[in-house]
């Protein structure tokens, strides 16, 4: 049977189905609505059961959704059923704080290693990982079986690096440098530029201003 392409907007929406499914879960709250969930998330209702019914549906007409089963089948369609294995590649200050955000693991995903090209940085221990120098970088990824690499340098070492993590069958990247990295297609990238978001906030700021 031929796979349909999913798009990459629902796709983008799963991950907000499963906090407000995951604090329903958390309150005790065994069923939902897809209109109990639209006045939660401000989406409206249709688009709710158009999303999930691109995976099969899970819900019953007059019954909705079981909070928990729903929960649980947005994890596996996102991958959450199993474990991912990080590096870190800059140990600067975002760096660090990624190690240090402890959610991450809930998820499972764990931060295996650090690395960074700064030598005074090298052999510092970050929440008990130590930063090891760029060298030893590929030899780590294949004996410890990691498929997720974390870019948090600077701009112009980013394409290098990601051409270097390619080639050490890195699986995906989760790129924070301030460049789009483009790179064979099975491997996968997400770009995330955090002064997007922040211009987005400016200007929906600047058009509430203009509308008083």
């Amino acid at each position: 049977m031929e796979e349909k392409e999913i798009s990459q907007a629902v796709v983008g929406r799963l991950p907000r189905y499963l906090r407000y499914l995951g604090e329903l879960r958390d309150e005790g709250i065994e069923r939902v609505s897809s209109q109990e969930l639209s006045d939660i998330m401000q989406v409206t209702a249709s688009q709710i059961r158009q999303d999930l019914n691109t995976f099969g549906g899970f819900g019953q007409q007059g019954y909705g959704y079981n909070v928990g089963y729903l929960y649980d089948e947005i994890g596996k369609i996102l991958g959450l059923n199993r474990e991912h294995r990080l590096i870190i590649v800059g140990a600067g200050h975002l760096g660090q704080a990624l190690v240090n955000y402890s959610n991450f693991e809930r998820r499972g995903f764990l931060f295996c290693g650090l690395f960074d090209s700064d030598p005074k940085v090298c052999g510092q221990k970050i929440r008990g990982i130590a930063v090891r120098p760029m060298e030893e970088m590929a030899g780590f990824i294949r004996d410890h079986n990691i498929d997720i690499a974390v870019l948090t340098i600077p701009k112009n070492a980013a394409v290098e690096t990601a051409e270097q993590l390619a080639a050490c069958g890195i699986k995906g990247i989760w790129n924070f440098a301030h460049v789009d990295l483009r790179l064979p297609g099975h491997i996968q990238v997400e770009n995330v530029h955090l002064s997007d978001s922040l211009m987005k906030l400016s200007y929906n700021l600047s058009s509430a201003e203009e509308e008083t």
